[in-house]
């Protein structure tokens, strides 16, 4: 059990502005991991491990990408008890993102709204921050998996969108254990035109064929995930579903923040231009999660996330077809308490019939 209590921070940080809070903590988490003053966040590990993608997971409850951007609290973060943690979006040059502000909360509904924009360091500072981490080296049994997820700058003009994200996998692919390519943020322009049919079928041949030249130059294969947005109909989904097989890709994560209002009109916020995640797009993540299960059969990997705010909202996930999730705004709401909590929720409901 962390020493300080969620409860007795959480004021403190709501005080203040969305993103000078989630810069605090960020450099709290990286002067203190691997310190005795984690015994602040620090949580024990639930172990529940399975195997997904070819990889073994400690257990089923992972970090989303988007709170650690440029990979500098990969140990702060494994001592939660995550079982795996996903760090970036990084894209190939550093670039300051969107204009302040750019982070809302809305109490009310649980939620966040963010236009951050991939405001990150680049890719060679990312890799060193990566390089650093010494979760393997201190691990007790399974050690915690570690996913990169890159993404291609907003100067960057859609048309050539695919050579960054070649860029970025050639970067980050000797240090991860799987990959992410995110094609599915709000806050690039046009990003998500690359979910569309002849765009995501180019981009991800590419990125098929510079994993095979990677997997024989580095001896291994890293299995790669694409992220995919809620805000998809069914036609949209069966296309991605179909081309995510055709390309052999190792997974699919869903999904990322949503652009629908519905679920929090009226709110103070809800107006700002961003993607909104946190409890609103639990139901919204869930349906898109079953949508592809259907369409990708049994077999296919899934990440869930979107709206883990309890224990039993990540049971939701694996009910609706999930294999693992992650949380992020619900660790902005609820504390590292909630990880050990989902952990145990889904090991408890799941583990005689999932191992």
């Amino acid at each position: 059990m962390s020493l300080i209590p969620y409860a007795l921070t959480r004021p403190f940080l709501f005080s203040l502005d969305p993103e000078k809070a989630h810069d605090l903590t960020l450099a709290m988490l990286a002067r203190t991991q691997n310190t005795p003053l984690d015994c602040a966040y620090a949580r024990k590990r639930v172990e529940d491990p399975m195997t997904l993608a070819g990889l073994r997971f400690p257990n089923r409850v992972g970090m989303a990408a988007g709170l650690d951007k440029n990979a500098r609290c990969i140990d702060g973060l494994s001592a939660m008890g995550f079982g795996f943690v996903e760090v970036g979006t990084v894209t190939p040059l550093p670039q300051p993102g969107n204009p302040q502000p750019r982070m809302f909360r809305l109490p009310a509904a649980q939620a966040l709204i963010n236009r951050l924009g991939f405001n990150n360091e680049g890719l060679q500072a990312f890799v060193a921050n990566v390089q650093r981490a010494r979760f393997r080296h201190k691990a007790k049994g399974l050690p915690m998996l570690l996913g990169l997820n890159i993404g291609k700058n907003a100067a960057t003009p859609i048309e050539k969108a695919t050579e960054d994200y070649l860029i970025g996998l050639s970067g980050v692919y000797p240090h991860a254990d799987y990959v992410t390519i995110n094609i599915s943020s709000p806050n690039t322009k046009n990003l998500r035109s690359l979910q569309s049919d002849e765009a995501l079928d180019a981009l991800l041949a590419a990125i098929a064929q510079r994993r095979d030249q990677l997997s024989q130059t580095h001896s291994k294969r890293v299995p790669i995930f694409v992220k995919i947005a809620p805000d998809l109909d069914d036609a949209q989904i069966g296309v991605i579903a179909a081309t995510l097989r055709r390309h052999h890709m190792d997974g699919v994560i869903a999904t990322n923040t949503t652009l629908s209002r519905d679920a929090v009109s009226g709110l103070a916020h809800a107006e700002e231009a961003g993607g909104l995640s946190g409890s609103p797009v639990l139901a919204k993540s869930n349906a898109v999660i079953r949508q592809l299960r259907q369409a990708l059969g049994a077999d296919f990997p899934i990440i869930g996330v979107g709206g883990v705010m309890s224990a039993q909202d990540a049971v939701s996930k694996i009910e609706a077809g999930a294999d693992v999730v992650q949380i992020y705004t619900g660790l902005i709401y609820q504390g590292p308490a909630l990880v050990e909590a989902s952990a145990q929720a889904i090991q408890a409901r799941f583990s005689a019939t999932l191992r």
